[in-house]
């Protein structure tokens, strides 16, 4: 922690700098609004239309016109960067070489293989700390999967993620069409559940084998007169150092499905799984009240499924899209910033492994085979 920080007080006011308020980035300062003693005290947003709707949700915030003025701004305490995936790794190191605060970064924390070696060598000098935000771990329903997995298992030997869902949103400069810009859909999107995945199974993945396509969206869009390039579902099979197998399962046009994200985890004792609504402003009014979230276990012995549902605060349920994981992912963030907690959730090595396994998975698919982790890391 540098001493910039000075966080020793519970009531002392902390100060965001913020890179990014496009629609994620909006999220975030929605979820900082319901902390305690929290300010955004500034924000680099390029877009107009964008600079006008984070103003919404952070009216005393001083909007500047590049990072370097942002970190001019003398009494931030942390940043946060929500900018475009293929800009995170500069950004960082720019931020690295003036003025390094304690930083959430949205994933994917990079986009490229090349980019592995600069967060290397990122992490080895950084003197504050780094959280790389994966709100998929903070869904309630899913937070409860990952604590109750190993007594409802008896230890996962089998993991298999779900996700049907709308399609890619429109983004500003529409970056999230090409796989340069985003490092595809098994980077962009996935990351997520690769997170999840060596978080719930304590382990390294050895090996990916993938398969995709562009079967329905995008195509009919161009670009600059370029076509989208991104997947839009896809399947995903990995190998871990446990001997533990894992899969994932995408699908992009599934968004008349009741919920968004099912996972379940099956081990020598039983089964645990979740059930997860996608976002409640996407839910029809006319179908009545959103689903709620469940976990459901189903032990071996005595057989007989257990249904329990996870309601989410109203209010921290709208104040994103994701479940109210963002609300609870802040929280941590801000205990670290204020030091009431040594290291963050999700390091930046967890980071690193989340988009290497996408990047695999990408390779795998495009070329067809299994793909070893150990090419892509460099290791034996």
């Amino acid at each position: 922690m540098t001493t910039e920080t000075l966080l020793r007080s519970e009531t002392r006011t902390i100060t965001y700098g913020i890179i990014g308020c496009g629609m994620m980035g909006q999220e975030h300062l929605r979820n900082i609004a319901l902390l305690g003693n929290t300010t955004v005290g500034a924000i680099f947003e390029p877009d107009a239309e964008m600079r006008a709707r984070a103003a919404q949700f952070a009216p005393n915030a001083r909007f500047v016109d590049s990072i370097e003025a942002l970190l001019d701004v003398p009494d931030l305490d942390c940043l946060l960067i929500v900018s475009p995936n293929y800009r995170h790794v500069e950004q960082l190191q720019a931020i690295a070489g003036k003025r390094p605060l304690p930083v959430l970064v949205e994933k994917p924390l990079f986009t490229d293989p090349e980019h592995a070696r600069a967060i290397d060598a990122f992490a080895a000098s950084y003197p504050a700390p780094v959280w790389v935000a994966m709100e998929y771990r903070y869904m309630p329903p899913v937070a409860k999967l990952l604590k109750e997995a190993g007594a409802a298992t008896g230890g996962i030997k089998m993991l298999t993620i779900r996700e049907n869902r709308f399609p890619f949103l429109e983004k500003v400069g529409d970056w999230n069409r090409f796989n340069r810009y985003t490092g595809g859909t098994f980077v962009e999107k996935c990351c997520h559940f690769f997170d999840l995945m060596r978080l719930a199974l304590k382990s390294d993945p050895l090996r990916v084998m993938a398969m995709g396509g562009q079967a329905v969206n995008h195509l009919d869009e161009t670009y600059g007169g370029e076509r989208p390039d991104i997947l839009d579902h896809g399947y995903v099979l990995v190998d871990f150092e446990n001997g533990a197998k894992a899969m994932l399962e995408l699908c992009m046009f599934a968004e008349g499905a009741r919920y968004q994200e099912e996972i379940s985890a099956i081990g020598p004792k039983g089964k645990i799984e979740t059930l997860v609504p996608g976002p409640t402003r996407f839910w029809p009014t006319h179908l009545g009240a959103p689903p709620v979230a469940q976990v459901i276990r189903s032990p071996r012995n005595p057989k007989g499924p257990e249904v329990q549902e996870i309601p989410v605060d109203p209010t921290i349920l709208e104040a994103g899209d994701h479940n109210g994981s963002t609300f609870y992912q802040h929280r941590g963030f801000l205990e670290l910033v204020r030091g009431e907690r040594s290291a963050p959730d999700v390091s930046l090595l967890d980071g690193k492994w989340a988009v290497l396994m996408g990047l695999a998975a990408q390779r795998s698919m495009a070329e067809r085979r299994a793909v070893e982790l150990s090419e892509l890391t460099g290791t034996d």
